[in-house]
């Protein structure tokens, strides 16, 4: 359209007798030749023009496909894309230790710990966990011993498990998983923090109440003549009362272990019996042995958190009877936990005595640094944690424990200095 105008007009300027008379026969021409360089202009403007226009067209259109494609891919994936629902999480840890046991001479080691954990999230609130770690087939440490001239380390199935969230606060698992019974403080009188059981478990929370419930597979092959499914768990409430976060409950646990053999082990060593009363024909020297008793555990405990001139604080007890045997049946723990190490230069103390008498627990699982291990022992735990930042940490721990005290006391002493990171 400002084509046509400006050609009209310019026909009307060029008609005109004024304009006519006022120019040289040589400047018309001239403003003729510009006139139609003007017109051809214009008609490549809008030519230009017009294909700009179906440019963005075809652009608007592919946009709106490629919307669409994506929008139909995420439906189909459960609504995000597998970056959004695969994690990763782990640590490592390197150690040194030194264990001092009367009449023996002292033991020096260094040793590692790496765990590797890969989380997927489902759609209906079901989680997928993978891990590996180093150590081997210890069922209560990931630790690996550096040594045999720079010899490649065992790798070994951690976690394999699939947790359904099938209500908000209840969840039902199966696999190899991580504890789900509630430690109170993270000690480790009846279960060791690097025991992940298997077989099947639930867990609940709700209104201040929680449930976890656990039934495992100490050996699941009937094939072995020594089949044992374990189970047993918790219940409890959780609060406040003024400043103070109060927690605690009760606990049951049944181990039908009378008259099995160990499950981890030499089934006809007493030592792998881990504190427990082993008996049977010449057991010790060379002969069968078996558990002397079952483990019908009941548990209370209970523990408290609060500030103490601002620094975060937590006091714990734990309490285990064992109802099967007459008599060294019981075993207690109480400490405290003081500070934390969740950001650059929070440091964390903490202390705890305990008492674990031979056939109070079941010792296959209990804490396998404390005493070396097992039951049968009692004594101090003292711990010094700084943090470098929020993922590496740097911790001193030192056991003064006794060993063997239902038949020949002896001193146990254990330094163990770590720096650990995480990751996730």
């Amino acid at each position: 359209m400002k084509r046509i105008g400006m050609t009209i007009l310019a026909s009307l300027v060029l008609a005109s007798p004024l304009v006519l008379g006022a120019v040289s026969d040589d400047e018309f021409a001239q403003m003729r030749a510009d006139l139609a360089a003007l017109s051809q202009r214009l008609d490549a403007l809008a030519t230009e023009n017009a294909q700009l226009r179906q440019q963005s067209q075809q652009t608007a259109k592919v946009s709106e496909e490629a919307r669409t494609q994506a929008v139909a891919v995420a439906e189909l994936s459960g609504g995000d894309f597998w970056t959004d629902r695969i994690g990763f999480k782990g640590d490592f840890r390197y150690r040194y230790e030194n264990i001092d046991v009367e009449n023996k001479d002292d033991r020096n080691r260094s040793r590692v710990r790496a765990r590797f954990n890969m989380i997927a999230k489902l759609p209906h609130s079901v989680e997928i966990g993978f891990g590996l770690a180093t150590g081997g087939e210890d069922p209560v440490s990931a630790n690996q011993t550096l040594g045999g001239g720079g010899s490649s380390k065992n790798i070994a199935l951690n976690l394999a498990y699939a947790d359904w969230e099938a209500v908000e606060g209840w969840h039902l698992i199966a696999g190899k998983f991580k504890n789900p019974l509630l430690r109170p403080a993270k000690n480790g009188l009846m279960w060791d923090g690097d025991w992940t059981p298997e077989g099947l478990a639930t867990t609940f929370e709700r209104g201040g109440f929680f449930g976890n419930f656990l039934g495992s597979w100490l050996e699941s092959d009937s094939k072995t003549g020594n089949s044992n499914f374990s189970w047993g768990g918790q219940v409890g409430a959780k609060g406040r009362l003024g400043g103070v976060k109060l927690k605690g409950g009760v606990g049951y646990y049944a181990f039908k272990t009378q008259g099995k053999q160990t499950f981890f082990g030499d089934p006809n060593d007493p030592a792998d019996y881990f504190g427990n009363t082993a008996i049977g024909s010449n057991c010790g020297a060379g002969g069968t042995c078996v558990y002397a008793f079952d483990y019908l555990l009941t548990q209370l405990f209970g523990e408290a958190g609060f500030s103490m001139a601002g620094i975060p604080t937590v006091v714990f007890a734990d309490f285990v009877n064992n109802s099967d045997p007459g008599e060294n049946d019981t075993a207690w723990s109480v400490g405290t936990r003081i500070g934390q190490t969740k950001a650059a230069n929070d440091w964390q103390f903490s202390y705890w005595y305990a008492d674990r008498e031979a056939d109070a627990v079941f010792g296959l699982l209990t804490d396998s640094d404390f005493g070396g291990g097992g039951t049968d022992n009692k004594g101090h735990f003292v711990k010094f944690a700084y943090a470098i930042n929020k993922t590496w940490v740097l911790d001193a721990q030192y056991f003064i424990n006794k060993i063997d005290v239902s038949t020949n006391e002896v001193d146990y002493n254990r330094l163990m200095l770590n720096t650990a990171w995480k990751y996730k």
